[in-house]
């Protein structure tokens, strides 16, 4: 096996007072959105649920072939671990990381973060203005769990943390992602009830 996608589904968003993952866009559930863009790219797809609670409307909306984990309790709750569980159950030798909040991936971007990660420990998109993205980014999987399990182990819960920890990591300027994605859409997150809104009418104009 080749290539995993780890979706993080983080329970209740605090602006939406519902588990972001399962808030309808367009009478689906934000988190098929996601999984529908790489499903045909990965060998395997792994939903990371922070609680035991999620787990039966999780299982109600996702595939049957989508393998659901719930997050790892020897470490303190934070998106740094729901990564550690996606990585220390993945099969793939690379794994790309993706929130469950991210609708518009751009299955050409996450072609090309898979296809430049041969010979690096990952593949991360960064901003001109030095801030990256490690929650849209491919990792190579044994490399990136030790790098996760030590910055968990140090208290250091952020995913820039893990980051820091890795050698040979190929950072892919937003700048190429824009040529890909002109508008950025691949990038956007849905964090409030007028993201919503503007998802919505997005998806009214096809896209």
């Amino acid at each position: 096996m080749d290539k995993s996608a780890i979706i993080l589904a983080g329970g209740i968003s605090r602006d939406f007072g519902l588990d972001k993952g399962l808030i309808r866009l367009a009478d689906e559930p934000m988190i098929i959105y996601v999984l529908n863009k790489v499903k045909d790219i990965v060998d395997e797809i792994i939903v990371c649920l922070k609680h035991d609670s999620q787990l039966p409307l999780y299982s109600q909306v996702l595939p049957k072939e989508t393998r659901i984990i719930i997050d790892d309790k020897s470490f303190p709750e934070c998106s740094l671990r729901g990564a550690y569980t996606g990585l220390m159950n993945a099969g793939g030798r690379y794994s790309i990381i993706l929130p469950c909040d991210t609708p518009f991936i751009s299955e050409k971007v996450v072609d090309l973060l898979f296809d430049i990660s041969i010979g690096v420990n990952a593949v991360v998109p960064r901003w001109p203005n030095g801030y990256v993205e490690p929650l849209q980014a491919v990792y190579r999987t044994e490399v990136a769990l030790d790098a996760a399990r030590r910055s968990l182990e140090e208290s250091n819960c952020g995913m820039r943390a893990m980051i820091s920890l890795l050698k040979n990591v190929r950072y892919v300027s937003t700048l190429v992602i824009r040529e890909i994605d002109p508008k950025m859409f691949t990038l956007m997150n849905i964090n409030t009830p007028l993201d919503l809104k503007k998802a919505e009418a997005l998806i009214e104009k096809g896209f």
